[in-house]
């Protein structure tokens, strides 16, 4: 990930448009017209080897012509010129291009692919960066940049734009203009060759002319670069994303139109919500998301209060929310008593709250301003249905009145009708207060409020402590890695649950016969109900050919049933070789519920963890949810409670409630395993019993391939880099645990700040920290392992003594460090010794310097600087503050 030289783009000192022309209709027309119209200050500077002028500019032969560097260029040249005219480019200095021309692969795969490699490698050497190719443009509003073929240039905002489909781009922009909604920068990437969603990301979060982002994306290239640079993205501010191909059909569509493979929708959907982005379905959905989460309101809660002046608007919006992520707030006490106070005695007395007809602008004004100090309300949709005897002007200007009196303040609008009501939604546009035409589309934006403030949360929650012990990774290396010396692609029954067994997952009880007459004898020894099984090798799905057998009572049966399953077997699948059988005990527990847990590869985002309803009806049913791994316990109840099973998981009539936990940790063991052996491509625990007694596995399907790599290297999401755990001795004798920093240590976290001395907390925050909230040490605590790392000392009690940390740029160049040590662990080394760990940390990382702030009274720290060797220099324009540098690479 890198945002190396994408300044170019955003705010260039000069620009070159290489293919202008005076055609008309022609794209280096149109693009030549909207770049000299939108108003940049700076210079405009065009090539075409057969014009003298464009637009009665001088115009240029060659790009080697050109009298001035220019740090952008767009270049609509023809596509077997491109990859020398960014060449040239690059020897002038040049910095970003925006290439328009198609050409590279949209049918001709092969030959598109060789001329796009040819681009990329003539910008390498010069480090210039690339937007497109087959793309409409770009646009900036602040800089007044308009280089694209758009129809239309739109207002300034604060709303970015990234999307891979130019149409898609228009037709957002031709929908603002007509609503007053402005833009900071509208992108085309068309084919991604170079500049991604991931590096538009980066640069976006950190833009302070952006206050939200929206993306439609038809495909992700790089799934860790897009998780990691979303992440940081949606912690910053909001990210709407709108996803094509959700259909077989639409994925096809997107692979002809883009010419990268997508993943499985559903596998999309965990990624937007796991980086903590707000996805919605359609277009119209995508207008009112924008509207509404670029206005800055915040939620708390999902509780709405519906104030309107016409009863049947109100219930139109009550149906709206039965059944979506919000609810219908239930108004205080004291809130009716203010209410009866300033509304005539005709109310409806609860929520929604009517206020009659012929409700004018004040009793808006007065009902509005008590539900907005409910308690018990988080938002308020304010209705109004126009009447003859109440000006709807006068009720908006009376809302607007409220609402400016409140930042931010939680208001939703909806001005049913059309032509009586255009004026006031103009005025709603004009103030940031959002508004919808029809009470549905105002309740779907509350919603999207209410989901965003979930996602944040989520991303916010401290996970419980891990309760389960470290599993046998040695013991199901083995077992894999045998089974593929073998020369075999899948497990046996048998070893499939030997594996999960060494990942503590609990198993029936499973034996091995290899005649119909050892299945009886076994089945004698057991002396209860069996489930008898066929094993083989090459049956993968048992039951589809009458490989299963439940409930066999006695051993005769048995005996019986397994000649019986020989020949069945043979007439369905002639040329499987069977091994023999499995015999295990019948479970009896009437209240459990049948669960599916598995894994499954998605070609974008790599190995996911799957859970939903089980049984032999489990594609039938299609009751699943899957996420990214690593989980951990917040991450895997969440994705228990996206299925329809988990109401029934949580009890119901004389049915005590599943063991949760139990639950939530097979699928955390389940993330484990995928990271430790990587060569697992497919796994099913289909049925896995879950009830008030805990969890148990009747049957197991594993699927392995060769592989060299390392397992974690497929994740979307780097997990948890076990390999930097090491143990570090203090001058006192005492030995220390020192590994990288977990969610779950956050409450430790805390505990250290506490109970350190005010004076050395100032020197690690460089000011006073009066309290440490969740918030902020969520933030510590719950980081991408790509991009930072801290470290913490911890000693046999579990308490964190010290942490350290270091924080990099998106080009991986250079990272910031902090460091802390709890009061009384001072003096004995520790300092030292994490600083040592986190620099070589930085070495092996690649990073060129390692730079701090430290306050100039800081002593100690100013001194161990020094030792480390570390430069001092002046720091911002903070006086007290100074900056220590470290060069990694001379």
């Amino acid at each position: 990930m890198t945002t190396r030289n994408l300044d170019a783009l955003f705010n260039p000192s000069a620009i070159a448009l290489v293919g202008a022309s005076n055609r008309p209709g022609s794209i280096g027309a149109v693009i030549a017209r909207n770049l000299f119209e939108a108003g940049f200050e700076g210079p405009i500077l065009t090539v075409n080897p057969k014009e003298r002028a464009i637009r009665s500019s001088l115009n240029y032969n060659s790009v080697a012509e050109l009298p001035i560097p220019v740090d952008l260029a767009v270049v609509t040249a023809p596509p077997d010129e491109i990859p020398q005219v960014i060449a040239d480019l690059g020897q002038k200095g040049c910095r970003a291009a925006v290439v328009i021309t198609s050409g590279f692969g949209e049918k001709d795969r092969a030959s598109g692919k060789e001329l796009r490699q040819r681009m990329l490698d003539a910008a390498r050497p010069h480090l210039l960066r690339i937007v497109g190719p087959n793309c409409l443009g770009f646009i900036s509003t602040g800089p007044r940049i308009n280089a694209s073929y758009a129809h239309l240039m739109p207002r300034k905002g604060d709303v970015a734009f990234v999307t891979q489909s130019g149409a898609m781009a228009t037709t957002v922009l031709d929908w603002a203009s007509a609503r007053s909604v402005g833009f900071s920068h509208v992108i085309s990437l068309g084919d991604k060759a170079d500049v991604d969603f991931g590096d538009l990301l980066d640069h976006l979060a950190l833009d302070n002319t952006t206050r939200a982002i929206l993306l439609y994306v038809e495909s992700v290239t790089d799934a860790r670069k897009f998780m990691s640079a979303g992440r940081i993205a949606a912690r910053a501010k909001p990210v709407i994303v709108i996803k094509a191909g959700r259909s077989a059909a639409g994925a096809k569509a997107a692979l002809s139109h883009t010419g990268a493979l997508a993943g499985a929708d559903i596998v999309y959907d965990a990624a937007f919500r796991r980086a903590g982005m707000l996805r919605v379905y359609e277009l119209r959905e995508l207008f009112e998301a924008v509207t509404t989460l670029s206005s800055g309101i915040r939620l708390q809660g999902d509780r709405l209060t519906i104030l309107t002046n016409g009863g049947g608007a109100g219930v139109l919006a009550t149906d709206a929310i039965e059944g979506t992520p919000g609810r219908l707030a239930t108004l205080a006490p004291e809130t009716i008593t203010k209410l009866n106070g300033v509304l005539p005695s005709t109310w409806s007395g609860a929520n929604p709250v009517d206020i009659v007809g012929d409700a004018p602008g004040k009793r808006y004004e007065d009902a509005l301003s008590v539900l907005l100090e409910d308690p018990n309300s988080d938002a308020t949709l304010v209705l109004n249905c126009p009447t003859a005897v109440a000006d709807s002007s006068e009720a908006a200007d009376a809302v607007i009145r409220v609402v400016s009196k409140r930042r931010r303040a939680p208001v939703l609008t909806c001005w049913l009708g059309e032509t009586a009501v255009a004026a006031s939604r103009q005025s709603f546009a004009a103030c940031r207060v959002p508004t919808y035409e029809t009470p549905d589309e105002a309740v779907r934006a509350f919603n999207h409020l209410v989901s965003y403030q979930r996602n944040q949360t989520a991303l916010m929650e401290t996970p419980p402590a891990r309760t389960f012990d470290e599993p046998d990774r040695d013991r199901a290396r083995q077992i894999v890695q045998a089974v593929i010396d073998e020369g075999r692609s899948a497990l046996t029954e048998f070893e499939a649950k030997q594996v999960l067994r060494a990942y503590d997952i609990p198993t029936v009880d499973t034996r091995i016969a290899r005649t119909p007459e050892e299945a009886g004898r076994l089945a004698a020894e057991i002396g209860k109900p069996v489930a008898l099984k066929i094993l083989s090798h090459d049956v993968t799905h048992k039951s589809d050919v009458g490989g299963v057998r439940l409930d066999l009572r006695s051993p005769a049966g048995v005996e019986e049933a397994a000649r019986g399953m020989l020949l069945t077997v043979a007439e369905r699948m002639p040329a499987a070789r069977i091994e023999g059988f499995t015999v295990q005990e019948m479970i009896n527990r009437p209240h459990a519920q049948e669960l599916i847990a598995g894994i499954a590869n998605d070609p974008t985002f790599g190995p996911v963890v799957l859970f939903g309803e089980g049984g032999i009806a489990v594609e039938v049913i299609a009751d699943r949810a899957v996420a990214l791994p690593p989980l951990n316990g917040v991450l895997a109840r969440e994705m228990i409670e996206r299925t329809r099973i988990a109401r029934l998981l949580a009890g119901y009539r004389d049915r005590p409630p599943a063991d949760m936990e139990a639950i939530s940790s097979t699928l955390i063991k389940i993330s484990e395993l995928l990271g430790d052996l990587p060569q697992i491509s497919e796994l099913d625990i289909n049925p896995l019993l879950a009830d008030a007694q805990g969890v148990i596995a009747l049957d197991a399907r594993i699927v392995v391939h060769p592989t060299k790599g390392i397992g974690t290297e497929r994740f979307a999401i780097r997990p948890y880099p076990t390999k930097l755990t090491s143990s570090i001795t203090l001058t006192d004798g005492q030995v220390l645990l020192v590994r990288p920093i977990r969610p779950e240590d956050e409450p430790q976290l805390v505990d250290m700040v506490r109970r350190s001395d005010p004076r050395d907390v100032r020197m690690r925050f460089l000011g006073s920290v009066k309290d440490f909230p969740h918030l902020m040490a969520a933030r510590l605590s719950q980081i991408d392992y790509d991009r930072e790392m801290a470290l913490v000392a911890e000693n046999k009690d579990g308490e964190v003594l010290g942490v350290v940390r270091i924080i990099a740029d998106p080009d991986n160049e250079a990272a910031e460090y902090a460091i802390m040590v709890r009061s009384d662990s001072k003096g004995k080394g520790l300092g030292f010794q994490l600083m040592t760990r986190i620099l070589d940390h930085g070495r092996q990382k690649g990073l060129r310097r390692i730079f701090g702030d430290v306050l100039r009274e800081n002593l100690p720290m100013l001194h161990m600087a020094e030792d480390l060797g570390f430069k001092i220099t002046a720091g911002s324009d903070d006086p007290t503050v100074v900056r220590v540098n470290l060069p990694l690479v001379e």
